[in-house]
């Protein structure tokens, strides 16, 4: 085991089905009339009663019957760290090596498991076949989607030639919401109540933000709690290079990118699918991650009266907009203007809390002054507190939203602390995102009366 290793805590799974030799031959026979029925059927259904037929005719342990069944209906050795919803992340790093995971709370954590390289390839094969999708020496990497909606990328050699890889991206079942956000720290309740006022606009001028931050830092997570602050009356549709986004919102249209196929046809893009929904007469268009050329596309929608909300990857704010102004995005700094926050959000590691995530700053791009852009900090991060401060003296959006609403900004202070009281007095446990969402929407309704 490599130095390493020691320092990481251990993840003891189920013990899975250990084959003796003779059972393994039994098995691998069984396992040939599979592939056989399969080849002289295409339409074959390998339900249980048909495995359970298969396993009748031949004299096996219940370790061959329990190997097959999560051969078949399952993915093998990793099957059980699948159900684990404290899993973020499953490792396979090659054959012959542990597994690794990355635990909710605990970080990354090693497994008891060792995958050969045959096993690997057929998680890999089983899981392009339910795609409809190819992995060979020509096209040796797999970015793929489980049923479950968790994110799968796959190698093989030559890529990576000391053997095939496997990373699966799982995502909780029950989404985090905004209450769930405030409970870790994530942001406060000051900050939610600011942001459900600025993306919702008081139904006059809803703010364009993009959230920022590094790999893992909880970005998509972030994105998908604030879009509870979308007024229930909008049409939403969100545009993905893989299905992430869970959304409560009843008029929502949820749209996912294509690769080519092996003849290279059919490829349809963020690019694509972006020009689309600006036909589809959206309220909110919501990228699931801004990556290339399609920057320019989703921010001439903005500047065209669009209200859109999205992730990019970057280390700061400043980072942020130099992405976005250069390849392969190249948006012109005039049209930067449109976004009117970038919240930053970092993973942090702190020796006696472990990884924690936060939202480290948010700021307001408020103007161009000599070709460039002007930000003024509204929240700042604190981590000797372990708090998130508001530092602003003013606000662009704020003011803008009470001038156009005809109130006052005393009103409009007045409102955004009526909100604040509002999320902690409805701050409960356990509830589940449409269960929030439902509590926000009754915010508008007793708005209304």
């Amino acid at each position: 085991m490599n130095i390493e290793n020691e320092f990481l805590p251990k993840y003891v799974t189920q013990t899975l089905p250990h084959l003796t030799e003779k059972e393994n031959e039994e098995y691998q026979s069984i396992k040939e009339q599979i592939i056989q029925l399969s080849l002289n059927d295409r339409n074959l259904d390998l339900n249980d009663e048909k495995i359970k037929e298969l396993l009748n005719n031949s004299n096996n342990s219940p370790n061959i019957q329990d190997k097959l069944f999560l051969d078949i209906n399952g993915y093998g050795k990793i099957h059980n760290l699948l159900h684990d919803d404290n899993l973020e992340e499953i490792m396979v790093i090659g054959p012959n090596k542990p597994v690794y995971v990355y635990h909710r709370t605990k970080g990354m954590m090693i497994t008891d498991i060792l995958i050969k390289e045959s096993e690997i390839k057929q998680i890999i094969e089983k899981i392009a076949t339910q795609i409809q999708r190819k992995i060979d020496k020509q096209t040796p990497i797999l970015d793929a989607r489980l049923p479950d909606g968790s994110r799968v990328n796959a190698t093989i050699p030559p890529i990576t030639p000391d053997g095939s890889t496997l990373t699966i991206r799982k995502f909780k079942k029950e989404p985090y919401t905004i209450f769930d956000l405030i409970k870790s720290k994530t942001l406060n309740t000051h900050l939610a109540s600011f942001l459900w006022i600025v993306i919702e606009g008081l139904r006059i001028r809803p703010s364009n933000l993009i959230i920022s931050g590094g790999t893992s830092s909880g970005k998509t997570t972030t994105l998908n709690t604030l879009t509870s602050f979308i007024p229930p009356f909008e049409r939403i549709i969100t545009i993905e290079d893989t299905l992430e986004l869970q959304l409560p919102h009843s008029h929502l249209i949820r749209t996912e990118t294509r690769p080519p196929n092996i003849e290279n046809k059919g490829e349809v893009t963020m690019d694509l699918l972006l020009k689309n929904s600006l036909r589809q007469r959206p309220d909110r268009i919501i990228v699931g991650e801004v990556r290339s050329k399609e920057a320019i596309t989703l921010f001439a929608a903005l500047n065209t009266g669009h209200s859109g909300m999205g992730t990019l990857h970057a280390n700061s704010t400043k980072e942020t907009i130099t992405r976005l102004m250069n390849e392969p995005m190249n948006v012109p700094n005039i049209m930067i203007n449109s976004i009117d926050f970038i919240i930053m959000q970092k993973r942090i590691y702190v020796p006696n809390k472990g990884t924690i995530r936060r939202i480290t700053e948010v700021d307001e791009i408020v103007g161009m002054e000599m070709d460039n852009l002007q930000l003024n900090k509204i929240y700042q991060y604190n981590p000797s507190k372990d708090e998130l401060e508001y530092t602003a003296i003013s606000c662009n959006a704020i003011d803008q939203i009470a001038r156009m609403k005809g109130i006052s900004h005393k009103q409009i202070i007045k409102e955004f602390e009526r909100r604040k009281k509002y999320l902690e007095e409805n701050m409960q446990n356990d509830l589940n995102i449409s269960e929030v969402q439902r509590i926000i929407n009754n915010y508008y309704k007793c708005d209304d009366n």
